[in-house]
């Protein structure tokens, strides 16, 4: 019988680190780049860079699953300082595919509000929807128009209760992540929506007047998984430019907010990690210690 060769902690990661480039060549956890040349004005800007609000960052209001999901979801943090209720309505709560469009209004205004901090004294946001499928890596086919309203309903539909303040304020009341939204323009040949106009919550709106917003990197878009976008959100707020980030697996699961099995959850980790499609990050798996260690792409997991 031939004795299984033992690999010491340095050695196990090279032999991932090797598997990690086939995976990712093959790219099957990513979307293809279907705009290479953005050659156009969304909201008045050429160009801009992609921003999150801290607190939808840190808090698991978007679902993770594929399909519908009506159930009320409750969260608190760790230190039970923050707390948030997430009721849906009958269409589901608001995916984290949904985030998107936030992801594009909060980019917008944060760059507008760079050069001019008048130029965002209104919640009220108009754009192209042409421009926001674009912006973030979707087809402009018709269906993506209907999945794009089927992403507004939610959004306003999903109710939110929490005690998280943004602009130093805490908002005293349920309220929808956007207060409402309608149609401003629509093709005269086939009656599609051409442009919309959206109103955001005060919460959200507080956030990014007050400059609670991180950047994102531009393959976010490009995530298939849920899950995968949501650990990078995460990465970023909590590892930010810090060489390393640990955290236990089980705390992980409940920050992502993972209707899951540990058991699952590892399994899904383990896939992530074998893919390696996060930017900027990487993450350590040791069951031993129940802990993940989430590390910078450019530097050496075991490095002193």
């Amino acid at each position: 019988m031939q004795e299984k060769i033992k690999l010491t902690p340095a050695q196990r990661v090279a032999a991932l680190e090797a598997k990690f480039s086939k995976v990712s060549e093959e790219g099957k956890s990513l979307l293809p780049v279907r705009h290479v040349n953005r050659d156009f004005f969304t909201c008045d800007l050429l160009d801009y860079a992609l921003k999150d609000d801290r607190a939808s960052m840190e808090a698991p209001i978007f679902s993770l699953s594929t399909k519908r999901d009506t159930s009320i979801w409750s969260w608190s943090s760790q230190d039970g300082t923050r707390s948030l209720t997430v009721t849906p309505s009958v269409k589901g709560r608001a995916t984290q595919h949904d985030k998107d469009v936030l992801i594009f209004i909060i980019s917008q205004m944060t760059a507008a509000r760079n050069k001019s901090p008048e130029a965002v004294e209104s919640r009220t946001v108009r754009f192209v929807v042409h421009n926001y499928l674009i912006s973030t890596n979707r087809a402009t086919g018709g269906k993506e128009y209907e999945r794009f309203v089927e992403s507004l309903e939610r959004l306003q539909g999903t109710l939110i209760k929490t005690d998280i303040q943004t602009g130093g304020q805490r908002i005293q009341e349920g309220f929808g992540l956007i207060e409402s939204w309608k149609t401003v323009e629509r093709s005269p040949g086939n009656s599609k929506m051409v442009a919309v106009e959206i109103v955001l919550s005060r919460w959200l709106y507080n956030a990014v007047c007050n400059e609670e917003v991180l950047t994102l990197d531009e393959k976010y878009f490009r995530l298939r998984r849920p899950l995968a976008r949501r650990l990078y959100e995460l990465f970023r707020k909590h590892c930010g430019h810090q060489k390393r980030w640990k955290v236990g697996i089980e705390v992980l699961l409940r920050k992502t907010g993972s209707k899951s099995s540990l058991p699952e959850f590892k399994r899904m980790l383990k896939t992530i990690i074998l893919e390696d499609d996060l930017p900027r990050y990487r993450l350590h798996l040791d069951e031993a210690k129940g802990q993940v260690l989430v590390y910078q792409k450019d530097m050496k997991l075991f490095a002193s």
